[in-house]
């Protein structure tokens, strides 16, 4: 039916039989959210994008390897017709409305019985928008609205958050790069102990009730003691707030974080991890270094640099890593890069083997070079490179070629 506004409604399908006529690109987008909604999906077509025919043998669904045929809607709550035939996908239709089963036409929004909102998903909630068969504003709208629920804009809240702490990988520095879970606790807190290699410029995201307590660690320079920061995140929580603790990267990864988890966990205080974008991957990336490649790494080991080969506080065996092929990626190596290189060298890598060196990846100011075992130590001085660095050893590093780069780099995209 033509010239009326639909209404808007959310279907209950646990359970429930619902046919799919056609096994497309737009089958598989719609197959996922209606298994998502625990529907009992059947889809009806010759062949299946590979992504669909998965779902299949996994026996998420089930599939009828034919062309449409009347009677297969025998049963069915909601169908779905998508196929690439108008014919058929009126066929269905027609069937559909005799049978009173509410019809999606993805062909032609309006001879269908029903049509398919631009959907979001945020902590529990779902929004849904329809824009009259403009399918690109409906996705526009529902995508800022969502955005604005997970930025903390719109207070979606009934009851006040309750008191813990959240750790919070933030990601390598760029604020786009850190979890959406992440950007929504953050919105929710009442105190922020972060460090400097925290997303810095989410700080300025915090409503102006928000305490920011700086807990960074300067590389060979001052810091906040590790158990003074365990105290703060119990003692804000037993004083009823939620704190947020803001990690650069992975909080797991050479983070502490889990000595952070334990310390409140004793304490009886309530934690949430949640993950971050670690740096140990993200950095090279963005400077155009993968740290694999097929045909040239099958293994990548993360290395942390905060104590030099022979020292006996070290874990690393270095004359293992020396044998390696693939890919080491040295974290807090910037000081001790030399004894690094020439531990690799003494281990049997050869001294031509190609480095790369990320200075504040993914940020404004990042900077990259590139050098072998044999001169990375001298280039880093030359170029004066700084913490924090992520350093990449392996033939990941020679495959793309070029200069000493000091300009901004590009943002990464929304």
């Amino acid at each position: 039916m033509t010239g009326t506004d639909p209404y808007l409604a959310g279907l209950r399908l646990g359970g429930l039989r619902v046919v799919v006529v056609g096994g497309g690109a737009v089958a598989q987008r719609r197959v996922a959210g209606l298994l998502a909604a625990g529907a009992d999906v059947e889809v009806v077509s010759p062949a299946l994008t590979p992504a669909v025919e998965a779902m299949a043998a996994a026996h998420e669904l089930r599939w009828t390897a034919r062309g449409y045929v009347e009677g297969d809607l025998d049963g069915a709550w909601y169908v779905v017709a998508c196929t690439d035939d108008t014919t058929v996908n009126a066929a269905v239709g027609a069937e559909a409305r005799c049978r009173r089963i509410f019809c999606v036409r993805a062909d032609d929004g309006l001879a269908g019985s029903a049509v398919t909102p631009a959907t979001g998903r945020h902590d529990g909630l779902t929004v849904g928008v329809l824009a009259g068969g403009a399918p690109r504003r409906s996705a526009a709208v529902r995508t800022a609205l969502v955005e604005a629920l997970q930025a903390g804009l719109v207070d979606d809240t009934a009851d006040p958050v309750r008191p813990g702490v959240a750790l919070v990988g933030g990601g390598p520095g760029d604020p786009e790069l850190i979890t959406v879970r992440g950007r929504r606790l953050l919105a929710r807190a009442d105190v922020v102990v972060t460090d400097r290699l925290g997303p810095r410029d989410l700080l300025d995201t915090l409503g102006p009730h928000v305490e920011v307590v700086d807990a960074s660690k300067i590389p060979y320079g001052r810091a906040m003691n590790q158990a003074r920061i365990n105290e703060l995140l119990i003692s804000h929580a037993r004083a009823g707030r939620f704190v947020v603790r803001l990690k650069g990267g992975d909080p797991y990864v050479f983070g502490r974080g889990f000595e952070e988890v334990l310390a409140c966990a004793e304490a009886g205080v309530a934690v949430t991890v949640v993950p971050g974008v670690t740096s140990a991957f993200a950095v090279p990336a963005v400077a155009d270094v993968p740290v694999s490649h097929r045909g040239v790494a099958h293994e990548i080991v993360v290395v942390s640099g905060h104590v030099a080969p022979g020292d006996p506080r070290s874990l690393v065996d270095w004359p293992a890593l020396g044998r390696l092929r693939g890919t080491v990626v040295l974290l807090m190596a910037v000081e001790r890069i030399e004894a690094f290189a020439d531990a690799l060298i003494d281990g049997g890598r050869p001294a031509d083997t190609p480095v790369a060196v990320v200075q504040d990846g993914t940020m404004r100011i990042q900077r990259a070079l590139r050098a072998t075992l044999a001169t990375v130590a001298a280039v880093v001085r030359e170029h004066e490179i700084n913490p924090p660095a992520v350093v990449v050893v392996g033939p990941v590093a020679g495959l793309v070629s070029g200069p000493v780069t000091d300009a901004p780099v590009t943002r990464v995209a929304p």
